[in-house]
């Protein structure tokens, strides 16, 4: 499957009042997973096999490294837990890095919201407003980050700009 995200990754010390708030909009509640994302050595954008009790998924995306909501092209793969395909792709590509993260995962409409738990980094939110078949402007996208960014009452100095394995790697 092949869409378009536009999201933002934030530090957060308040995943209390985020969840106060997504309860009071309604979200649907997916569930905690315990999610191990494991980064591939690859020539064009980034390739992780996810591997949880909810999502499992060989992803493959391209998106610019800047904070604030950014465009994210993804291609995923649905994968099946404990296939020989982790395996595959070490051998032929080699590990980057290997992230290992409790996540809750929320969803209003076609927004998808993570509060992440990540080892080693500390707690964040996440936000991507997904189309999935050109369904949605990327402009209108943008626009739907912006605004929970403000619900949120996320600042600019918390937004990150790159992935938690590039964290992990500093």
């Amino acid at each position: 499957m092949i869409h378009t995200n536009i999201e933002i990754k934030a530090r957060s010390k308040n995943q209390d009042k985020i969840r106060e708030i997504l309860k009071s909009k309604s979200a649907e509640f997916k569930g905690v997973d315990h999610q191990i994302d494991t980064y591939f050595n690859v020539l064009n954008g980034r390739m992780k096999l996810r591997e949880g009790n909810i999502e499992n998924h060989l992803i493959h995306y391209s998106r610019e490294n800047k904070s604030g909501p950014k465009q994210s092209d993804v291609l995923l793969y649905d994968s099946e837990p404990k296939s020989s395909l982790k395996s595959l792709l070490t051998r032929a590509l080699g590990i980057f890095a290997v992230v290992d993260k409790e996540r809750e995962i929320y969803f209003i409409d076609n927004v998808k919201f993570h509060i992440d738990s990540v080892k080693d980094l500390g707690t964040f939110i996440e936000i991507e407003a997904i189309a999935t078949d050109g369904d949605i402007s990327t402009e209108e996208l943008k626009n739907q980050c912006d605004s929970y960014l403000k619900l949120f009452n996320i600042s600019e100095e918390d937004l990150l700009s790159v992935s938690y394995s590039d964290l992990l790697l500093k």
